[in-house]
């Protein structure tokens, strides 16, 4: 179900050190090592972070020789921006309706003015 995988992601990213691995992933690839160096905390928390990105989908993992590098799955970014723009564009439609009323009323104001203007 995609709220589900939905609500995953956004859980996931809910976390400022999961925000901040996925940023530093939307450069280049790395190790679980290598994402650990800038944090004051265990390899073995990293890997934990990353279990729940991988979890919701934001990240996989492969086989490089030696190396295990992570990598951000853009699809997942995909779902998430279908989301939120359906959201955006019922936003924009209620801001475009207001504005329509607030010009209306402002027309309106001003014709009540220039009616008391050219009743002096």
């Amino acid at each position: 179900m995609a709220d589900d995988r939905l609500s995953r992601v956004f859980a996931a990213l809910a976390d400022p050190t999961r925000r901040d691995i996925v940023a530093r992933l939307s450069i280049t690839d790395a190790t679980v090592g290598e994402l650990a160096e800038p944090y004051d905390v265990s390899v073995q928390a990293v890997s934990k972070h990353l279990r729940v990105l991988t979890d919701a989908g934001l990240v996989s993992r492969s086989r490089d020789a030696q190396r295990r590098p992570c990598r951000l799955e853009p699809e997942v970014f995909d779902l998430m921006t279908k989301w939120i723009e359906r959201y955006r564009v019922q936003a924009e439609e209620r801001f475009r309706r207001l504005d329509a009323v607030l010009a209306e009323m402002d027309d309106e104001q001003r014709a009540t003015d220039d009616r008391r203007g050219a009743a002096s």
